[in-house]
C-alpha cells in the first residue's frame, strides 16, 4: 500500500485528490496537511467526507512527512514546493508537484512570468513535466514530478499531434480557452465572487497568462523549434471544465481522414485522451468528473487554417487526476487505477 501525505489537502484540488483516493486499491492518505485548518478534522472542512474520512487536518512539516509516506502532492500556491523540497528530501519521498515551480526549464522565464524568486532551481533540469501521454517513460523514473497546469494540459494535447507531425506553423498558433471559476483555486477573491462571475463571461489575463511560456515550451519541445502562441483565457460561470478553441496555418493541405490518422497515431491506445469522430466538438459536460480529454479539429479549406479543440475537468485531468495518474506510473500500477470514473451527466 503506498502511503500518501498531501500538502494542501484542503484546497480544490487538494480535496479533488483525496476524493479519487478513497478509490484507489493501492493507495492511503495518511496526511492531510493545510495551513488554514490544523487540528481541525478533515470532514469538517468537507462535509462529502463525513464518515469516510475521520482524520484530522495536520502543518506542511515536510521533513516529518517525508519520513512517514511514500508520495508527496503539493497541492498549493506557486513558491511553496520550492521553498520546501531538497536533496534530503528527495531522496526519502517521491514528490508530485501541482504548482508551477517546476514546469517551466528556464529560471529567468518562472520569475519574469510568476514575479517571484525560484528558491530551488538546482532541481528544474531534474524535474519531469508529467503529462503522461507524452512523458509516460521519464516519468516512470522520476523523483519529481512537475504536474501541468489545466489551460496547458487541455492546450498541448489538442495541438501536439500537428506539431509533432509538422503539419501546422508553430509560429501561427492561437488559442482561445474557457475556464470554471474553480480553476481560481478556493481562495476568496472579489473576481471570483458569485454575483461577479453569475450571468457572465469575460478574458483575463491578455498577452499575460502565466500558461503561456508553458504551452510554448512543451510545443516548442514537439516542434522541434521556437514556438510562439497568442493565448487568451476567459472565466465561464460554471464550476469546472476547460475548453480550448486552438487555431493555426496548415503548411500544407491535408484531408479529414489525414488528420484523423495523425491524432490517432499518437492518442488510439491512450486511455483517457478520446479523439472524437466526424470533426465533433468537444463539450465540457461529457468529460465533467473524469480524468477524460475530448480532442476534436475541424480542417478550414477557406483559410488554410486547422481549428483544434479540446475539453477536460479542470480538477480531475487539469490538476488531481493527472497527479494520480504520474503516481501509478511512478510506482508501476495501472495507470487507470482510481480513474475510471464516468463522466457525470447532468
Amino acid at each position: 500500500m503506498i502511503k500518501v501525505g498531501i500538502i494542501g489537502a484542503t484546497g480544490y484540488a487538494g480535496v479533488e485528490i483525496v476524493r479519487l483516493l478513497q478509490q484507489h486499491k493501492d493507495a492511503e492518505v495518511v496526511w492531510y496537511g493545510s495551513r488554514s485548518y490544523i487540528d481541525k478534522k478533515y470532514a469538517d472542512v468537507f462535509a462529502n467526507m463525513f464518515e469516510i474520512v475521520d482524520e484530522k487536518c495536520l502543518d506542511d512539516n515536510i521533513e516529518e512527512l517525508a519520513d512517514k509516506v511514500d508520495v508527496i502532492f503539493t497541492a498549493t500556491p506557486q513558491g511553496l514546493c520550492s521553498s520546501l523540497v531538497n536533496e534530503e528530501i528527495l531522496n526519502k519521498v517521491k514528490i508530485i508537484d501541482l504548482s508551477a515551480d517546476f514546469r517551466i526549464k528556464d529560471v529567468a522565464t518562472y520569475e519574469k512570468w510568476y514575479k517571484i524568486e525560484h528558491k530551488s532551481p538546482e532541481f528544474i533540469d531534474e524535474a519531469v513535466y508529467g503529462l503522461c501521454e507524452i512523458n509516460r517513460e521519464k516519468t516512470k523514473k522520476a523523483r519529481l514530478i512537475a504536474n501541468p497546469g489545466c489551460y496547458t494540459t487541455c492546450s498541448i494535447l489538442s495541438i501536439y499531434p500537428m506539431v509533432k507531425e509538422g503539419l501546422i506553423d508553430p509560429k501561427s498558433i492561437i488559442i482561445d480557452a474557457k475556464s470554471g471559476t474553480s480553476g481560481a483555486g478556493r481562495g476568496a477573491k472579489v473576481p471570483n465572487l458569485f454575483c461577479e462571475v453569475n450571468e457572465n463571461i469575460k478574458a483575463y489575463g491578455v498577452g499575460t497568462h502565466r500558461h503561456t511560456p508553458e504551452i510554448e515550451e512543451q510545443l516548442g519541445y514537439a516542434a522541434g523549434e521556437e514556438v510562439l502562441i497568442n493565448f487568451t483565457p476567459h472565466l465561464v460561470p460554471m464550476q469546472r471544465g476547460i475548453l480550448v478553441t486552438a487555431y493555426a496555418n496548415l503548411k500544407k493541405e491535408v484531408t479529414y481522414e489525414e488528420v484523423k490518422a495523425v491524432y490517432d497515431k499518437y492518442y488510439k491506445k491512450e486511455q483517457f485522451i478520446r479523439v472524437l469522430e466526424n470533426e465533433t466538438p468537444p463539450e465540457t459536460r461529457w468529460v465533467e468528473g473524469s480524468n477524460y480529454v475530448d480532442v476534436s479539429f475541424k480542417i478550414d479549406e477557406r483559410t488554410g487554417r486547422i481549428i483544434m479543440m479540446g475539453a477536460l475537468d479542470n480538477l480531475i485531468k487539469g490538476a488531481a487526476g493527472q497527479a494520480v495518474q504520474n503516481m501509478n506510473i511512478i510506482f508501476g500500477l495501472p495507470e487507470n487505477e482510481g480513474l475510471q470514473q464516468v463522466p457525470m451527466f447532468p
